[in-house]
């Protein structure tokens, strides 16, 4: 299942959500995710081809004591739950970047992963009046509530059109 966890989301839904709606402060909550072993092999083998991600067997005498996911892998899954529930779908503009990226800890095969979202900042564009730039802190928890990846997002978004 994927969707706002504890019933908490932000007021306005993704098909009406604009630069207004994104208010510093606020954390949500999105869930989950689950990365198979097929699914960790298979996109390793495609995009981050190191024994790490692709050798269940050689990988368990490797420093992490077997398979785990490719960071990348783990951006993307993430990704695909802050796209589909905190970006707005008629404002999103873009965005300039991630900064700050980290994997405290390793993914691995049938972790179940959720991400935290934090408004950190929300700012109108000086340059272009008709947008604002958001700043949220992101975070992916799996099921022991571990911090598996972080960044901070910058986007940018429509404000709401006058009546």
């Amino acid at each position: 299942m994927t969707g706002p966890l504890g019933g908490v989301d932000l007021h306005a839904p993704v098909d009406d959500r604009w630069f207004e709606d994104y208010v510093p402060g606020s954390v949500y909550e999105f869930g989950y995710s689950t990365l198979s072993e097929t699914e960790i092999v298979d996109f390793a083998r495609r995009y981050d081809p190191q024994s790490i991600h692709t050798d269940a067997a050689g990988s368990a005498a490797g420093p992490f004591g077997g398979l785990i996911a490719s960071g990348v892998h783990t951006i993307a899954v993430c990704m695909r739950l802050y796209v589909d529930h905190y970006i707005s779908h008629v404002a999103s503009l873009a965005s300039p970047g991630l900064d700050e990226i980290r994997w405290p800890h390793p993914v691995r095969p049938g972790d179940r992963l959720r991400i935290r979202v934090a408004v950190a900042e929300a700012r109108t564009s000086r340059s272009r009046p008709d947008r604002g730039l958001v700043h949220s802190a992101v975070e992916a928890l799996n099921q022991d509530a571990a911090v598996v990846l972080s960044f901070t997002a910058m986007n940018f978004f429509a404000r709401r059109p006058s009546s």
